[in-house]
């Protein structure tokens, strides 16, 4: 199976790319719609800001393939901005648009005392479903790596496959079907991160 990771270029490839290396998957990079037609998975890997993504999305002409492939829910794990851009627009870029495969918006960490943005460093989830086989051999609670100053809202709770407390409880993750999108770099996160990727390509292949 090979697996496609978009370069917008400014995301965190490198990491992305030795993950997948590592672990023995099969990849190419995808800058333009063509290079979706070999595919049979995609990762849209995390770094650089809301607007600057949409805007070499849309130079790239990349946005309606991505719809395209979400809405026909083929293998995509998006990863830190990857995931904020699933959304419909953010604080971080006001008027630039995201994919809005789901309903809600991107906001930025509250103003506390002693809340340090960015949200930087390990941090543990809270998995809202155990069960699911792409939490497997990671438990209830597993660490990853973060670095972010926002976070999605979604709309539709029933999406959230784990929280994360950081001065409010965000959702650090979602999963439909064959979508995984994660605040968190899996790619950044040892162990538990490749195991992570190697859970979604492995449903990915076996059909969800």
């Amino acid at each position: 199976m090979k697996t496609g990771v978009i370069d917008y270029g400014a995301g965190n490839l490198k990491s992305v790319c030795n993950t997948l290396d590592a672990i023995g998957a099969d990849k190419k990079l995808v800058r333009t719609p063509a290079d979706h037609d070999d595919i049979e998975a995609l990762i849209f890997p995390g770094v650089g800001a809301f607007g600057d993504c949409s805007r070499h999305l849309e130079q790239q002409g990349l946005m309606e393939p991505l719809r395209e492939w979400i809405a026909a829910d083929r293998p995509f794990l998006g990863i830190c901005i990857g995931f904020q851009m699933l959304f419909d627009e953010s604080e971080e870029s006001p008027g630039a648009p995201g994919l809005a495969a789901f309903r809600g918006n991107v906001a930025r960490f509250p103003t506390l005392p002693g809340l340090k943005v960015p949200h930087m460093g390990w941090n543990h989830l809270t998995v809202t479903n155990a069960s699911d086989p792409i939490w497997a051999g990671l438990g209830s609670t597993p660490y990853f790596y973060f670095v972010h100053s926002y976070f999605p809202q979604p709309e539709d709770r029933a999406l959230t496959a784990s929280t994360t407390l950081y001065g409010t409880d965000f959702a650090s993750s979602i999963r439909r079907g064959n979508l995984l999108a994660t605040q968190f770099h899996p790619e950044k996160s040892q162990a538990a991160g490749a195991r992570l990727i190697e859970n979604f390509l492995g449903l990915a292949q076996g059909g969800g």
